[in-house]
């Protein structure tokens, strides 16, 4: 049979970077080995459900580029994949241990499944084989006195149905496998092969939390500015380590890599500074134009806007080793885009303690105005002019012309702002410095 896994959420709030990381390995094992990969929402739990908690893990997983070959928006000929859906089918099995004589109703109508109460070994692919005493545990309740059922359960005829070989999941799921394999027992089913992967643990060696810093995929990482590339790559190193010789791999090469036999049993650390130094990485990578069909967005929420996508794209991409996040590039990059950007105070301060600077920028103007063809060599041609005309440096006079040009003390070089802004909108801001902070 070819391999079957799937991803098994419940809809109680966002994607979280522990459900993000299953669902990925078993994605990975998926097309590794040319299987299939299966979303199925477990939202049997009315109270705490949302259809936008539901929403928003798909959405998140659309983002990742985790695509699922059966589920919700994809079909299958194993639906409904909404547990919600399936009542039907839970009757059908629980008739069938009726049947059995593995179940008998108590006085207020809970459903109870008689453990077999023998040793039972679950076979991992991450924790090796282990093995679970005869239980003492209370026989467990598979359906509510109102008539829904339990995880346990559902999980376990989900599997079954839907034909299932290997289920990767989380390390806290695996001290209750034993019941689900005394469930598949029961039903003379075949378990899957389990690999129960390693929690993912904050710096300080607490368990995350979806409160937790870095533990939200929307929040932390879609509306942060992170690339979607980059937190595959990251979430994969979380609890795995490839064997390649560098961290930084294509989704292509950590397919062909995946091994869950390689998975670590010990728990992961997040580190956030890991994740934008990833992230960092594969946005100096992108060209030009793919920066900015990123950083759009993020422009745009600031009130940014242009005419003309070859110099926006350029613009963006003159900042590129200066930032990790695309939320950061607004405040790079947005004297590109208007012309009423603030001056930084404190180098207002500094520039008027010396007189000379108006003269220098006056000098620089002349220049400037005068040089031919606009290019970032003209304008380089310019300033040197300028600089030897005043007998100074001309690196004395590029701090005080990219204030001019943008407002503040950092940035790309000045010959970029001005070749991209235009020789009109450059003489322009150096007059408005002059009248403005230079006064």
């Amino acid at each position: 049979m070819s391999v079957r896994v799937r991803f098994a959420p419940s809809p109680t709030g966002d994607l979280h970077v522990g459900g993000a990381r299953t669902a990925l390995f078993n994605w990975l094992m998926a097309r590794k080995l040319g299987g299939t990969f299966i979303l199925r929402v477990e939202d049997t739990d009315g109270a705490r459900n949302t259809a936008e908690a539901s929403a928003g893990i798909i959405k998140g997983l659309r983002w990742l580029g985790l695509d699922w070959d059966e589920g919700p928006e994809a079909g299958g000929d194993c639906g409904p994949y909404y547990q919600s859906q399936r009542k039907a089918i839970y009757d059908a099995y629980l008739a069938r241990l009726e049947a059995a004589g593995r179940v008998y109703t108590e006085e207020n109508g809970a459903v109870r499944f008689k453990f077999s109460r023998t040793a039972i070994t679950v076979h991992d692919i991450v924790c090796g084989d282990v093995t679970f005493a005869p239980t003492e545990e209370p026989d467990m309740t598979v359906r509510r006195p109102d008539g829904s059922y339990i995880f346990h359960f559902v999980n376990v005829v989900d599997d079954i149905e839907m034909r299932m070989t290997h289920v990767i999941r989380g390390e806290d799921h695996l001290s209750n496998t034993w019941k689900h394999v005394d469930l598949f027992n029961a039903f003379g089913a075949t378990p899957p092969t389990y690999a129960h992967i390693p929690l993912i643990l904050n710096p300080d060696g607490s368990k995350m939390s979806k409160r937790d810093e870095g533990s939200a995929i929307e929040h932390s990482y879609m509306n942060a500015g992170y690339l979607p590339d980059a937190v595959f790559n990251y979430l994969c190193m979380l609890g795995w380590t490839p064997k390649a010789e560098s961290e930084k791999l294509t989704r292509t090469e950590l397919v062909a890599l995946f091994d869950p036999e390689a998975i670590h049993s010990s728990n992961a650390k997040f580190d956030l500074k890991k994740s934008l130094w990833f992230n960092a990485q594969y946005l100096r990578e992108l060209s030009p134009d793919d920066l900015l069909k990123h950083a759009r967005p993020f422009l745009a929420a600031k009130g940014l806007s242009w005419s003309d996508d070859a110099m926006a794209a350029a613009a963006v991409h003159s900042v590129r080793e200066k930032v990790s996040l695309l939320s950061e590039l607004p405040e790079w990059v947005h004297y590109f885009f208007r012309e009423d950007y603030a001056f930084e105070a404190d180098v207002v301060t500094k520039l008027k303690a010396k007189p000379e600077n108006a003269s220098l920028l006056q000098a620089a103007s002349a220049k400037l105005a005068a040089a031919g063809e606009w290019s970032e060599q003209s304008v380089h041609d310019a300033v040197e002019a300028a600089a030897k005309e005043l007998s100074i440096k001309p690196g004395a006079m590029m701090p005080l012309l990219r204030f001019a040009l943008s407002g503040q003390s950092r940035g790309p070089g000045v010959t970029t702002i001005a070749h991209l802004i235009g020789r009109e909108a450059t003489l322009k801001r150096i007059a408005r410095t002059l009248s403005e902070a230079m006064a």
